[in-house]
């Protein structure tokens, strides 16, 4: 992402959102450039061997191999609570016997066999399970979200490991079906997993997600005088249905923070940028272009200012089902909106065709620009559009009074260091005319006594 100089806009290469290594699939920057495939890949390099083969070969159910596998690697990882783990682990598998009547459980399912999210509707999935075909689903969700309750005091990047190998782990039951169908059932098996977790997984104490939260949103306010012109923004807003668009998208980004599940943000990130595109195309009655997306992407940011950006992005991040960062428009979307905060956070005056000096006096509050009303509003009866047409005019006298004082002091200031530097070489022309001696030779001395020379 870049800003050309000859145009000064924004430009935004498509090769930017793809993995680094290549792979095709969206990257992002919490996982330096990588798609999660890729980053988890070359994090697992650096760890010892999983004890995945173990569960397998010791003969142990499918229950034990889908769930162990999770909780296994953990064991490896922190070796002084070994035991802890263990026991817990034990008890895990005792308490999952109860959701099954037997003690046989299909590996994988039978691709015949009816998927309960066909209609994709997470009410008819959770009814769905009460079937003994998929019961073992609820039985793989409930005992994993009981065991995530119990470790609720690990860092936050273990637990993202934790569901993240749980998503892998139920993905090899659906390696039969076609990929739509699996994505739907993962993302029902999300949605089931991360509703109840999210009050211990989201923006945890021990994070530093808080102290960012407010980083942003401070620098999102301090930038609350950035035009559409600024950012070159293809929108015009003296069309009503433009307006209404981008309210929408601001209204959907702002609802980010009240969802739970991963998914259900993504799906706010989805629609606001699909108004993005609309309201694009309603302006210039043509398709955008990625340029043209991202910095009115970045506008509607800046209007939005959502509450706890960096938590809600960090979530998505950890606990999505990750196919659905990697491909189709929800991972472009989620990848743009990264890209966007990323461009807030390192925005400076070149970026917006100004100096330093004047992006400076704009971030000091000693430059402001007064912002026009559409006319598709000015032209409405709601009486407060008035006052603030009126408010406008007021402060845009104000303003320029400011101005004629600023020139003033200005103007002042420079007569007076004139004055000064005229005073100043008056008196160095008269000492070079009576040197200091000849001056004080010619004095005669004091009587103190008379008062006289």
């Amino acid at each position: 992402m870049s800003v050309v100089s000859d145009t000064w806009r924004i430009h935004f290469d498509q090769s930017e959102l793809l993995c680094k290594d290549g792979c095709g699939y969206y990257g992002n920057p919490a996982w330096h450039g990588y798609c999660s495939k890729c980053w988890r890949e070359r994090s697992r390099k650096q760890q010892p061997n999983s004890l995945q083969d173990r569960h397998q070969n010791a003969g142990a159910s499918p229950v034990a191999a889908t769930t162990g596998y999770v909780f296994a690697k953990f064991e490896e990882k922190k070796s002084s609570e070994k035991w802890r783990r263990a026991n817990t682990v034990k008890k895990f598998f005792s308490t999952t016997k109860s959701f099954v009547k037997t003690d046989v459980l299909p590996s994988s399912l039978d691709p015949k066999a009816s998927l309960p999210c066909g209609t994709g509707d997470f009410t008819d999935f959770l009814k769905s399970l009460r079937k003994p075909a998929t019961q073992f689903i609820q039985k793989h969700c409930v005992g994993f979200i009981e065991s995530m309750h119990t470790r609720e005091e690990m860092q936050v990047q273990e637990q993202s490991d934790m569901v993240q190998d749980f998503y892998q782990s139920m993905t090899a039951h659906f390696q039969g079906f076609p990929t739509d169908e699996c994505d739907r059932m993962l993302d029902n098996i999300e949605k089931m997993i991360m509703t109840p977790l999210y009050k211990s997984v989201f923006c945890p104490d021990n994070s530093q997600d808080e102290q960012k939260d407010l980083l942003v949103q401070r620098r999102i306010r301090s930038l609350h005088w950035v035009t559409p012109e600024m950012l070159r923004v293809p929108l015009d807003e003296e069309k009503p249905e433009v307006n209404e668009k981008i309210f929408y998208a601001i209204t959907a980004i702002i609802e980010i923070d009240s969802k739970r599940a991963p998914q259900d943000k993504l799906s706010c990130i989805s629609r606001a940028s699909n108004s993005i595109f609309r309201a694009i195309q309603s302006s210039n009655n043509e398709p955008a272009t990625a340029d043209d997306f991202l910095s009115c992407l970045i506008y509607s940011v800046l209007k939005a200012n959502p509450p706890r950006l960096h938590s809600n992005l960090q979530y998505i991040t950890r606990f999505c089902y990750p196919r659905r960062l990697m491909t189709g428009e929800a991972g472009y979307c989620f990848t743009s909106l990264c890209c966007a905060v990323a461009f807030i956070e390192k925005l400076d005056g070149p970026s917006l065709n100004l100096t330093r000096e004047e992006f400076d006096q704009y971030m000091k509050g000693q430059r402001s620009e007064v912002r026009k009303i559409p006319v598709c509003l000015l032209q409405s009866d709601w009486p407060g559009l008035k006052q603030i047409q009126e408010n406008q005019k007021v402060l845009a006298d104000l303003w320029s009074r400011q101005e004629m004082v600023i020139r003033g002091v200005q103007s002042l200031e420079q007569e007076l260091r004139d004055w000064c530097q005229h005073i100043g070489n008056e008196v160095q022309a008269i000492i070079s005319r009576y040197p200091l001696e000849a001056t004080s030779s010619s004095l005669k001395p004091l009587d103190r006594e008379n008062g006289t020379v």
